[in-house]
């Protein structure tokens, strides 16, 4: 097995230093393309203080790992995740793009007049590639697999200072034990100014061995929903609310709830 330890150094990331490129150097893609021609399996490493354009190395390599620029103890905590003596459980706090031309891209984008559609052109996308990102906010893989129910929502109609009680349950469909963050986001879909498709609100990690299974509840109140309107006040409006609890950003379990004042 190759295991190929490639990215950007320190200094390639942080004020004034920007780059209009941001796919691994042209002399790192020569290399990883001739350790592919060996035939072994790739591991690619990254090193790395911004999020990069991996479309092509995600289609060719047999795995990624990222780093980031950790500290001192990085080879043995790299060498611990690559054994198998660690279970991987991190989370994207950023979006990765296909392509430089997608930026700016995140996950709490505001709503467009001309949302992606397949019946229509006249729509907000891309001709050569999808609006989506390579890996959206909050994505992580695991040596283990983990599988989400359907919400359960205590209320459908609140109404004050009722409190919302939204639960899934995780189960362990993988071999090994893991640890997983379930993410909790949250929309206002008509509001008195746009507000973003998703919102994070709240995660819990937690760790189950092959097979178990855990109830994970998020309690959700007025404090959440709340913004700063046009004039300036930190409010929130009564209205129909949309309920996201997942992996990622993108791969979500939904429920909808009607909250008057």
């Amino acid at each position: 097995m190759v295991v190929a330890v490639l990215g950007e150094p320190r200094s390639w990331s942080g004020e004034a230093s920007s780059l209009a490129d941001i796919s691994l150097q042209d002399c790192q893609r020569r290399l990883l393309e001739r350790l592919l021609e060996t035939g072994k399996p790739v591991v690619l490493v990254l090193s790395n203080g911004r999020p990069m354009t991996l479309s092509w190395e995600n289609e060719h390599v047999d795995a990624m790992l990222e780093t980031w620029h950790a500290g001192v103890e990085a080879g043995s905590g790299i060498a611990d995740v690559l054994f198998g003596d660690y279970n991987p459980a991190g989370k994207l706090t950023m979006t990765f793009p296909r392509e430089v031309g997608q930026i700016p891209i995140y996950y709490n984008h505001n709503r467009t007049g001309r949302p992606e559609t397949g019946t229509s052109i006249w729509t907000s996308r891309y001709l050569d590639v999808p609006t989506s990102p390579l890996f959206p906010f909050g994505y992580g893989l695991s040596y283990t697999t983990f599988e989400y129910s359907d919400i359960r929502l205590n209320k459908s109609e609140l109404s004050g200072d009722d409190r919302l009680v939204a639960s899934v349950t995780v189960t362990n469909t993988g071999e090994y034990k893991g640890e997983e963050t379930v993410q909790l986001y949250l929309n206002d879909p008509a509001a008195s100014i746009s507000r973003p498709v998703k919102e994070l609100k709240g995660f819990q990690k937690i760790e189950l061995a092959p097979g178990a299974s855990q109830a994970v509840e998020f309690t959700i109140t007025t404090e959440d929903l709340k913004f700063f309107n046009s004039e300036l006040e930190y409010v929130w409006e009564p209205g129909a609310f949309n309920i996201y609890i997942g992996t990622n950003s993108e791969e979500v379990k939904a429920g909808k709830v009607s909250w008057s004042k």
